[in-house]
């Protein structure tokens, strides 16, 4: 499907179902939107509420490259965009003067310089790789843990679709990478970014979406056992965890229980298969206590 094939955000969210994907009314229409529009869409909400897998599923629907970029703490412009391939540049300056000194001739500072910053020894990173590449889904992963100066050069990229290397000159986008940028909300993402995107607050989805994603992600699972996963694991969201799980410990559990033969949920099931879905040993400590309580509600 190109970007702009989807006629309206039914047949997307049609498209995304198709990926076990599954995306309600609000999802669908900010999403088609940031196709139609080419803007950039920022999903931010709690972990494990689905952004990522997001960008993952359109990329599968469009037929595109997913390209990732994993913001963490001091992230840089060079990390994000490009970088010289130095060893690769050595060997072939080595070369050069192994060949001149064998022939006699004077090599041209010049022309060495040159070809030292030929585009063979440029080596992409994932937004000049999503520039270069047609079609493409460039996933900006956990904005709010880089700063604010990554910031100001993301929103100079996403607005020109563009960047210029010294050496080698402006690379433009023939066609404009879809951008999802996802936040955790561990700080505020500033306005001028935001600005220039399209917002959107994922949530962790109902009782009975969450049945459905089950089913979806993993067929022959049993009714009953969906249901009292997905019931349990909305229990858990509201324990005051430190790690509340997401749909993605959900699936997690229930293929686990699938995997060890049960048919339904009970104590000893789930004690033995709680690491599927908690990953703190304080959470499943607190939680293994008061298991009886959690499956009866």
């Amino acid at each position: 499907m190109p970007l702009n094939a989807a006629g309206s955000p039914a047949e997307l969210a049609a498209a995304l179902r198709t990926t076990g994907y599954l995306a309600d009314d609000g999802l669908a229409t900010a999403t088609f939107l940031a196709m139609r529009m080419n803007r950039p869409l920022f999903c931010e909400g709690e972990p494990g509420t689905g952004k990522t897998a997001l960008a993952q599923a359109l990329a599968q629907v469009l037929g595109a490259e997913l390209i990732r970029l994993q913001c963490h703490d001091g992230i840089d412009a060079a990390q994000a965009l490009y970088d010289w391939d130095f060893p690769r540049q050595l060997l072939h300056l080595r070369a050069l003067e192994a060949a001149a000194g064998a022939t006699g001739e004077t090599l041209d500072a010049g022309a060495v310089e040159a070809s030292l910053y030929d585009p063979r020894f440029l080596l992409a990173r994932p937004i000049l790789r999503a520039l270069q590449t047609s079609p493409s889904v460039l996933l900006i992963d956990e904005i709010d843990r880089a700063d604010d100066e990554f910031e100001a050069f993301l929103l100079e990229v996403l607005t020109e679709h563009a960047v210029t290397i010294p050496e080698v000159g402006e690379i433009r986008a023939k066609t404009p990478p879809l951008v999802v940028l996802t936040s955790n909300r561990t700080r505020e993402v500033h306005d001028a970014l935001k600005r220039r995107c399209l917002y959107l607050w994922l949530d962790h989805p109902d009782l009975q979406r969450e049945i459905e994603i089950l089913h979806s992600r993993l067929p022959g699972l049993p009714e009953r056992l969906a249901t009292q996963v997905a019931g349990a694991v909305r229990q858990l969201r509201q324990a005051d965890l430190l790690k509340p799980p997401g749909v993605a410990e959900t699936i997690d559990w229930a293929r686990a229980l699938q995997l060890v033969g049960a048919r339904h949920l009970d104590v000893d099931s789930a004690a033995a298969t709680l690491g599927a879905v908690l990953k703190y040993r304080e959470d499943a400590d607190r939680i293994r206590k008061q298991l009886d309580s959690l499956l009866a509600s």
